[in-house]
């Protein structure tokens, strides 16, 4: 799986503001029981079906806390992993592990059901000739995670923010006064090798854009029989991407079309979390005991 790396320059400032916000000034709970120094087990177990992601993030959180602590794998990244399944056991210290275990389960709870919904979706719609991608409709601050666990649930990704392509939305044309418009500004105003995808919701407006030469046009609420219309007419003259309210319910019914992406919110405004938990904490006497 050719997946992009979450290094730790990008991913530590998201984990100590989460951390942060958990552990105001210290734990209470734990700090009360646990000794500091005392040295213990515990087991990452699946309460559910579906597509393990966030493996990385999950680790780093505890490494945060204590760079002691240490991970013996059972499952990888984008493993299907079923209810029951040991996905890795945490080793160091007791306290470090308690303190962390909310913060961390969260990110690989949110991390994985995204990765399996892609992965559900995908398998619904049973064409490998069509991409399936993602949008901006993130959670803020957390966009890096969940674009990165939909590539691990075999997705794509569609631009990462705004700075990262062009497209031109109905508000982009109603500002610049038609599609023509909006794509010669753009033209002049962006550098030549970002291409420029228009959204259109009627057939008028499709043509527009292609007598615009633009790169991409996005097929915005169309039914089925108007996006088999406009791939006729497109006939190749640019890439097509299909998206409004495309859900793992009906997204079959794009099977076999002649378009290139299919473009949905659901993928990360959707997803349910994969259940997690960290179970059988169980001292061990020293390091060499394991």
């Amino acid at each position: 799986m050719n997946l992009p790396k979450l290094n730790n320059f990008q991913i530590d400032d998201v984990i100590k503001s989460a951390l942060r916000e958990d552990i105001t000034s210290w734990d209470l709970s734990t700090n009360a029981i646990y000794e500091d120094n005392k040295l213990a087990k515990i087991s990452l177990i699946s309460k559910d079906n579906g597509v393990v992601s966030g493996l990385d993030v999950f680790k780093r959180t505890f490494k945060i806390l204590d760079d002691e602590i240490f991970f013996v794998d059972y499952k990888k990244e984008g493993d299907e992993v079923s209810h029951g399944d040991l996905i890795l056991e945490i080793i160091g210290k007791a306290s470090s592990m308690l303190s962390g275990e909310r913060v961390a389960l969260n990110f690989l709870q949110r991390m994985s059901g995204i990765a399996s919904l892609t992965k559900n979706m995908i398998d619904a719609l049973d064409d490998p000739n069509i991409a399936i991608v993602d949008t901006r409709k993130t959670t803020p601050n957390l966009r890096i995670f969940e674009k990165y666990s939909v590539r691990v649930g075999g997705g794509n990704n569609h631009r990462y923010n705004l700075s990262d392509g062009i497209m031109l939305k109905d508000n982009h044309i109603d500002a610049a006064g038609s599609i023509k418009r909006a794509v010669e500004l753009v033209r002049k105003a962006e550098p030549f090798i970002k291409k420029i995808e228009v959204e259109v919701e009627n057939l008028d407006m499709l043509r527009e854009a292609l007598d615009s030469n633009v790169d991409i046009i996005m097929l915005d609420n169309m039914d089925i029989d108007t996006i088999k219309e406009a791939i006729n007419i497109v006939d190749g003259q640019a890439l097509i991407e299909c998206s409004g309210n495309i859900e793992i319910d009906n997204i079959s019914r794009f099977r076999n079309l002649k378009i290139d992406f299919i473009s949905s919110g659901s993928l990360t405004h959707s997803a349910k979390s994969l259940d997690f938990s960290l179970k059988n904490l169980r001292y061990i006497d020293e390091w060499n005991s394991i």
